[in-house]
């Protein structure tokens, strides 16, 4: 076989295995993707079902933000006191992002700004606890 023959052939099976290992590179990558999770307590000035509901309300209007995947707001669970639950807290909400960069559009976003401005007169308190997941 000449040298021209075999290296098209070893170049065709280099190309080739290239082509089919591809999907799976791809797919690697995609499962490394990590998120960007933020998740926010407050308390209350003036504890009490009425302005949970009401803060709760506002946090919902935060879905109206591109950039939030996904958006979960929850009050304490009734589950079993133990010492290392913090239950202290009256209402919380958890967001999903796809990248720092996104978290850092969704803070001067207009809708974040207007709850901001229209709700924090609810709160004494808020703890922010983001993180980064590894894919």
């Amino acid at each position: 076989m000449s040298k021209i023959i075999q290296k098209s052939r070893r170049k065709f099976i280099k190309n080739a295995a290239l082509v089919a290992v591809a999907p799976t590179i791809l797919s690697m990558e995609q499962q490394k993707k990590s998120t960007i999770i933020h998740h926010v307590f407050f308390w209350l000035k003036e504890p009490g079902e009425a302005n949970a509901k009401e803060l709760i309300k506002g946090l919902q209007t935060l879905k109206a933000i591109p950039q939030v995947k996904k958006l979960l707001v929850g009050v304490p669970a009734s589950t079993e006191k133990r010492d290392v639950v913090d239950n202290s807290f009256h209402v919380s909400e958890l967001m999903y992002f796809d990248s720092v960069k996104d978290q850092d559009a969704y803070q001067v976003h207009p809708v974040h700004q207007a709850f901001v401005d229209q709700y924090s007169h609810l709160w004494e308190r808020v703890v922010v606890y983001d993180m980064v997941t590894e894919g």
